[in-house]
């Protein structure tokens, strides 16, 4: 912990002017100008880590619990299309409600948000374990509850959020988001092997108890701490509808041209990292075994593990925006690597750069969206950037297969219309087509990164829109 804190510069001693107060009195926070928060005292950041050691058990736990239910939906019903349902399941609902969420968020107190949040998950959680024991667990009973969660998490990632930039110093919001992508990295690597191990020793309604105990300890976590609330930028005349605070955080954005194309680029981005969620396996296996494909996957796994990390300690370089173009660049070139040759340790390599690289991309946007945004309406702001950068994955996971199956893969089959042309360079035969896919990809981020540099209003984002939370004093 004492590293942790000098990593953020804020380990030794306090008095009693270091308590944390926030004021604002800048106008124009729906005109386009930027309000200021001042800060005049220390962030806790000793507050922050014990939320985030919290958030890391839970989503741990939840891990687990996504384990275990593709193995019982599979073992079951053998459908592929049930375990495309569930997914669905925990993606969509969140997203629909995404704006209303963030508007209640901004008028809550954000702590006992996130603690409501955590306890309706560990019941839903809860419920499919009571139902499994009792023998009454069916596919509908966990898309219910999966459902419950998925609008539970827009509550709870922009509540998340947006009390993070209330704990963490502005220069040292690059780490924060590393620690973050740490929590999911650790979650991604231990869940499937610890789920494997556990689902034989204790059973699948083991796992959902453990799980909840994991929402258990949240809860406690965030119970032991008191998370301020943000001054509000601008004087309110009289309280608005709900239905006008939604729409808040869109007129936000569009008022801001910057921070739209930066929106933008992350929603592109998100649909070609979509892709590679879906055709990894079916590049992999196309030439190797079951077992290649876990050692890939595990690479990737470790590569975002390790980007985390790094972004953790080192919190990105100076120009945030620059970071996000050039480790967006590297990611564009991950891709053509792995799609180049049918090589485990071609694709393997490619897998973990990318990885290592996406903490650092996401690290660096997260920095901007948390300087720039005005702490009072980040609830409503992030949800509105959630809805639309999420909301192109769905369309790639449903676009890939098609894409691969009945254009890529004909095209680079023996005797195929590319086989002769861009087949001399990655190859003819099975899982070919979708290597040239993943290396078009590739060239299409590459040019995504380009136009993005040659818009001014995103290359000058941190120099022409003021930011919106000042750093706290050093101590």
């Amino acid at each position: 912990m004492i590293r942790l804190l000098s990593h953020f510069g804020l380990y030794g001693g306090s008095s009693s002017s270091d308590k944390q107060t926030l004021s604002g009195n800048i106008q124009g926070v729906a005109t386009g100008t930027d309000a200021r928060i001042e800060r005049t005292a220390a962030p806790s950041v000793g507050i922050f880590l014990l939320v985030w050691f919290g958030q890391v058990v839970s989503l741990v736990g939840s891990g687990l619990t996504g384990f275990a239910l593709g193995v019982w939906t599979y073992q079951r019903t053998g459908s592929a299309t049930q375990l495309s349902l569930i997914a669905i399941c925990t993606r969509l609902p969140g997203l629909i409600v995404s704006p209303i969420a963030g508007a209640l968020v901004d008028r809550w107190d954000r702590r006992l948000v996130m603690i409501f949040s955590d306890v309706g998950s560990g019941i839903s959680i809860l419920s499919m374990a009571l139902a499994l024991i009792g023998g009454h667990l069916y596919l509908w009973h966990i898309c219910l509850a999966l459902s419950v969660n998925s609008i539970i998490s827009a509550f709870q990632w922009p509540a998340y959020t947006a009390a993070t930039t209330l704990l963490i110093p502005k220069r040292h919001f690059g780490r924060a988001s590393g620690l973050v992508n740490t929590a999911e990295a650790l979650s991604q690597l231990i869940s499937p092997v610890l789920g494997g191990v556990l689902v034989i020793a204790i059973g699948i309604h083991g796992v959902f108890l453990i799980d909840f105990a994991s929402f258990i300890f949240s809860v406690a976590t965030l119970t032991a701490v008191k998370i301020p609330s943000p001054e509000r930028s601008q004087p309110i005349s009289e309280k608005p509808s709900l239905l006008r605070e939604s729409a808040y955080g869109w007129s936000y954005l569009t008022s801001r041209p910057g921070l739209l194309g930066l929106l933008v680029f992350f929603a592109l981005t998100n649909f070609f990292s979509g892709f590679s969620t879906v055709l990894t396996t079916p590049l992999v296996l196309s030439f190797a075994s079951a077992s290649v494909l876990g050692a890939v996957l595990s690479f990737g796994g470790i590569g975002f593990l390790a980007g985390s990390v790094l972004m953790s300690a080192w919190g990105g370089p100076g120009a945030k925006i620059s970071g996000v173009f050039v480790f967006q660049i590297l990611c564009g070139f991950c891709f053509i690597l792995a799609g180049y040759k049918p090589s485990a340790a071609l694709i393997g390599a490619g897998a973990f750069l990318f990885f290592f690289f996406r903490p650092i991309v996401g690290g660096c946007s997260q920095a901007i969206w948390q300087s720039k945004i005005a702490p009072d309406v980040q609830g409503r702001v992030f949800a509105v950037r959630r809805m639309v950068a999420w909301s192109t994955l769905p369309l790639s996971y449903v676009v890939a297969g098609p894409l691969a199956d009945y254009v890529f893969n004909p095209l680079l089959r023996p005797g195929g219309a590319l086989a002769s042309s861009a087949g001399r360079l990655i190859g003819v035969g099975p899982g070919r087509g979708i290597g040239l896919l993943f290396v078009l990809i590739g060239a299409f981020t590459l040019l995504m990164v380009g136009a993005g540099y040659l818009n001014p209003r995103l290359r000058l984002l941190e120099k022409e829109l003021p930011d919106a939370v000042a750093d706290a004093p050093s101590i």
